[in-house]
């Protein structure tokens, strides 16, 4: 588009490593340095950055906007707030399905997430699709770093057939002792995003974050040469990755069923 980093455009990076507390400092530090547009990953940090301003502009690429209050609808966002959604409580719904379709025996399924406001819409959806499915769901919930080793234990691991990460930019940044716990249960499990899979676990479905990052630059553009977010709708993802990691598969003894690999649009070796 045009832009050259310390040319035309200056970028000031920010990483909260998953804390709330960072979160709200970085949001507040980019506020007081009167930057003309935020963009931020994930809904909390979406959220964050909404409490610092109201009047600089907000590209988000992050889960329920409207849900969580921070635009009137997608068509006409009327606030401070635009960018896309990466219909986190939506794709919830289709991870359980394709874990149950890839694990058909299974009939426990655990389910790890926080107790955020995004995380409470994804776990809604899940739970609607539990009962569709006739799933059982058991709950793992950690509300900050240090409950990871509380709540992922080995007795954990035993009561579920199988595992459902819930998607945010927390439990990424705590992947090595969801790794850990997953490696030591031995649970096939569904991720949010390819990088998962990458790393080594079994399947992720979700919005590719690379096309999303891409199509929040033309936010960021538009704004730039004078657009007002209010105006700009908010877009859904339309390129979508279900990876599948065969090696991870073929270590736990499972076989995927053709009718997932199928729907597969990256299959690991």
């Amino acid at each position: 588009m045009g832009y050259v980093e310390g040319r035309n455009i200056i970028i000031e990076w920010r990483h909260d490593e998953g804390r709330a507390d960072l979160q709200a400092e970085s949001a507040a530090e980019l506020v007081r340095l009167n930057v003309d547009v935020i963009v931020t990953a994930g809904l909390e940090r979406s959220i964050a950055a909404w409490n610092a301003t109201r009047t600089i502009p907000i590209v988000t690429m992050s889960g329920d906007s409207v849900g969580s209050g921070l635009a009137t609808s997608l068509a006409s966002p009327g606030g401070n707030v635009t960018g896309l959604t990466d219909l986190g409580p939506g794709l919830s719904s289709k991870r359980l399905e394709l874990l149950r379709e890839a694990t058909p025996r299974a009939s426990r399924t655990a389910v790890l997430a926080t107790a955020t406001n995004s995380h409470q819409l994804q776990l809604r959806a899940l739970e609607l699709a539990a009962q569709t499915l006739g799933v059982e769901l058991q709950l793992l919930q950690v509300r900050g770093a240090e409950d990871f080793g509380r709540t992922l234990t080995l007795d954990a691991g035993r009561r579920s057939d199988v595992l459902v990460v819930v998607h945010s930019g927390f439990m990424y940044d705590h992947r090595a002792p969801i790794f850990a716990f997953v490696d030591g249960s031995r649970l096939p499990t569904m991720y949010a995003d390819r990088d998962w899979a990458l790393a080594g676990g079994l399947m992720a479905y979700g919005p590719s974050l690379s096309d999303l990052a891409r199509r929040a630059a033309t936010y960021v553009d538009k704004i730039l040469k004078g657009a007002k977010p209010a105006d700009l709708p908010i877009e859904q993802p339309t390129m979508f990755d279900l990876v599948i990691n065969l090696k991870t598969a073929h270590a736990l003894g499972l076989t995927i069923p053709q009718s997932v690999l199928q729907q597969a649009t990256e299959i690991l070796q």
